[in-house]
C-alpha cells in the first residue's frame, strides 16, 4: 500500500516537492468512498495532513528561532509558495468528496460543519494571497526581531529591557522605557508599510470569496459558530462596566504605595512596596525543573507530559538576538508532540508564560488521542482556556517547599501580581479587539496610519485610564504597531478575554474541589473539537459568557483572593 511507506515524522518531507507529495492525495481522491472504506480514508487523509502540518510547523519554528537565518526563511517561503497552495487545493477536494458522500464518522458532526464552512469560503484565487499573508507575517517578525538597543554597554534585544521595569530606581526604569520605545518608534514607517500590505490583501481575500467586508470572511474562516461581532461589542461594554473600575482601584492603590501623585508607564511593573524584583530562576534548566514539579502536583499525568517535552528538547525558552518576539506553543502533528517557544529573561512573567504555554501542550497531548485530524481542530476560545486555567491551577504551588520557585511570602506576592495583571488585561484586550473591529468596519480609514493612531488612542483613553501619558502621545498611540496579533492573526485576541473568564470559573471550582476540577479540565481537553464551544466550557465546569454580571463575579473572586494573599 502506498501509505505504508510514509515516514514516521515530517523531517524527510522538509526536502520533498509537490511531485513527491501529490500521488498520496491523488490516491485518496480516486478511492471509492462508502461505509466500509470511510474510516480508512479518514485515517490516511489524517496521516497526510499531519505530515504536511508538521512540515509547515518545523519550517516556521526555524524562522522564529533565528530571524536572520536566510536559509530558514527561504525554505519556509518555498513551502508556502510551492507546497501550501497545492496542498490547500488538494485538501479542499477531499473535503468536497467527504461532504458529498453524506457519510458520518463517530463524533464527526462538528468537524463536518467546519469542513462545510471552509468549503463555502474556499476560492482558488485566494491561495496565493493566503501564501502572501504568511510571508508578510515572517517579514513582521524579521523587523521586530532585529530591534536591539545598547544598554549599559551591551547590545541587547529590546525585550531584554523588561527586567529593568522591575527596578526600584525610577530614573533607571524611565530611561530603559524611553530607550525601548524610541527603538520601536524607529520602525514605525517600516511596520506601517507592511500594515498597508496586510490590509489590502485581506480586502482582496474577502472580495474574492464574495464577502462585503473582511470581518465577515474572517468570522467564517475562524468557524466562529457560537458568537457574533455584536457579542464581542457587548463584551467590551461589560468590561468597561465591571472591570475598568477594578483596574482603577488597583492603580490608585499602586500609586499610593509608591508615594506618587500619578503613575507613569514605567511605574506599572515595579513592586509597589519597594521590594527587590522576584527572581524565580537563574538558568533555563532551573525554570524547567521547577515547572515540572508544579505540574506533577496539579496532576501526575500533566507532569509526565512536560517531562517528556524536556527529555525530547521540545522547549526553546531563552531570549537572544534575532529571535522572534513573543511566545507560543505549536504542535508537530505527525510526531504528536507540542513545542514551546519563549523569550525568557529571568522575571516572574516568564514563569507565567511557561505555565500558559504548557496548558496548550497538555491540550495537544490529550486531543491527539482522537483518531482524525479534523476532530482535533478547536477554536482558540477554548484553546486559551486550557492555557489560562493552567496558570491559575498551578499557582498554589509557586511556593512549595520542594521544587517551588519562591518562599511562601514571595509566592503570595507573585500570585497577587498575576491576579492583578489578569484583571488589568481585560481592558487592554478590549482595546485590541475593538480596534480590529474598527479597522475592518473602516478599511479606507485604516489604510491611514495617522487615523489608526488616533483610533488606538481614543480606545486607550476609554478603557485604560489611570496612567499619566503626558508628553508620550507618540509612544502611546503607536502601541498597536507592535501588537503582533493585529498584523499576523487578525481578530485573534478576544479569545484571551473570553478564555480568561472561563479559566477563572474553573479556578473557582478548583478552590472548592481540586481533584474534580482538574478531572473536568482534562476531560474537556480530550474532547478536541468534537463538541460545540459552549459544551467545551460546560464540560470544563464553566460557561461561555459576555455579560457584566459574570465578569463582576470573576473580578470579585480575584480581588477577594488578593486581599487574602496580602493578609497572608
Amino acid at each position: 500500500m502506498l501509505f505504508d511507506h510514509l515516514p514516521e515524522n515530517a523531517i524527510p518531507l522538509i526536502h520533498w516537492n509537490w511531485v513527491q507529495i501529490s500521488p498520496y492525495f491523488r490516491n485518496l481522491q480516486e478511492r471509492e468512498l462508502n461505509e466500509q472504506t470511510v474510516s480508512v480514508f479518514a485515517r490516511d487523509w489524517t496521516r497526510m495532513d499531519e505530515l504536511l502540518d508538521e512540515t509547515y510547523s518545523r519550517l516556521h519554528v526555524a524562522t522564529t528561532l533565528d530571524t536572520s537565518n536566510d536559509d530558514a526563511q527561504k525554505r519556509f517561503h518555498t513551502f508556502l509558495e510551492e507546497i501550501f497552495p497545492k496542498w490547500s487545493e488538494a485538501d479542499q477536494n477531499l473535503k468536497t468528496k467527504m461532504l458529498a458522500s453524506g457519510l458520518q464518522l463517530d463524533r464527526f458532526q462538528i468537524p463536518l460543519r467546519r469542513m462545510q464552512t471552509h468549503a463555502d469560503i474556499f476560492r482558488e484565487e485566494n491561495l496565493p494571497l493566503l501564501t502572501r499573508e504568511r510571508i508578510l507575517g515572517t517579514e513582521y517578525d524579521k523587523i521586530v526581531g532585529a530591534q536591539t538597543v545598547v544598554w549599559e554597554g551591551r547590545e541587547i534585544p529590546v525585550v531584554q529591557l523588561q527586567p529593568v521595569q522591575l527596578d526600584n530606581d525610577r530614573d533607571r526604569r524611565e530611561k530603559a522605557w524611553r530607550l525601548g520605545s524610541e527603538r520601536m518608534l524607529a520602525d514605525r514607517d517600516a511596520l506601517g508599510t507592511l500594515w498597508k500590505k496586510f490590509l489590502a490583501l485581506r480586502e482582496d481575500l474577502a472580495g474574492n470569496a464574495g464577502f462585503e467586508d473582511y470581518r465577515s470572511y474572517r468570522w467564517k474562516q475562524l468557524t466562529r459558530f457560537d458568537y457574533s461581532p455584536d457579542d464581542c461589542k457587548s463584551f467590551h461594554r461589560a468590561i468597561e462596566e465591571a472591570v475598568v473600575p477594578a483596574v482603577q482601584r488597583i492603580l490608585v492603590r499602586r500609586a499610593a504605595r509608591l508615594g506618587l501623585d500619578a503613575l507613569r508607564p514605567w511605574d506599572l511593573r515595579v513592586d509597589p512596596l519597594g521590594r527587590p524584583a522576584l527572581k524565580p530562576f537563574m538558568e533555563m534548566d532551573e525554570l524547567k525543573s521547577k515547572a515540572s514539579a508544579m505540574f506533577h502536583k496539579v496532576d501526575p499525568r500533566l507532569g509526565s507530559y512536560f517531562d517528556l517535552m524536556v527529555k525530547e528538547r521540545l522547549l526553546d525558552l531563552d531570549s537572544r538576538k534575532n529571535k522572534a518576539p513573543g511566545g507560543y506553543c505549536t504542535t508537530f502533528a505527525a510526531s504528536k508532540r507540542p513545542f514551546i517557544f519563549m523569550n525568557a529573561v529571568g522575571v516572574h512573567g516568564d514563569v507565567q508564560t511557561l505555565l500558559h504555554e504548557a496548558g496548550h501542550c497538555f491540550h495537544s497531548f490529550e486531543s491527539h488521542k482522537l483518531p482524525y485530524h479534523q476532530q482535533r481542530e478547536v477554536g482558540m476560545e477554548f484553546a486559551e482556556v486550557a492555557s489560562m486555567a493552567m496558570e491559575l491551577l498551578a499557582s498554589p504551588h509557586l511556593g512549595d517547599n520542594e521544587g517551588g520557585f519562591y518562599s511562601p511570602k514571595d509566592a503570595a506576592r507573585a500570585r497577587i501580581e498575576h491576579l492583578e495583571d489578569s484583571i488589568r488585561f481585560w481592558p487592554y484586550m478590549a482595546v485590541v479587539d475593538a480596534f480590529q473591529h474598527w479597522i475592518y468596519e473602516n478599511p479606507s480609514d485604516a489604510a491611514d496610519l495617522d487615523a489608526c493612531d488616533a483610533q488606538w488612542l481614543a480606545l486607550a483613553e476609554r478603557f485604560l485610564p489611570g496612567v499619566d501619558w503626558s508628553g508620550l502621545t507618540n509612544e502611546r498611540k503607536t502601541i498597536w504597531l507592535r501588537q503582533l496579533h493585529i498584523h499576523q492573526v487578525p481578530f485573534y485576541y478576544v479569545e484571551y478575554g473570553l478564555a480568561q473568564l472561563g479559566a477563572v470559573q474553573i479556578w473557582r471550582n478548583f478552590r472548592e474541589h481540586q481533584s474534580d476540577a482538574v478531572s473536568a479540565y482534562i476531560a474537556a481537553l480530550g474532547l478536541g473539537g468534537t463538541v460545540s464551544l459552549p459544551d467545551l466550557y460546560a464540560t470544563a465546569g464553566a460557561r461561555l459568557a459576555f455579560d457584566a454580571t459574570t465578569l463582576a463575579e470573576a473580578v470579585d473572586l480575584m480581588e477577594k483572593t488578593v486581599e487574602e494573599l496580602e493578609k497572608a
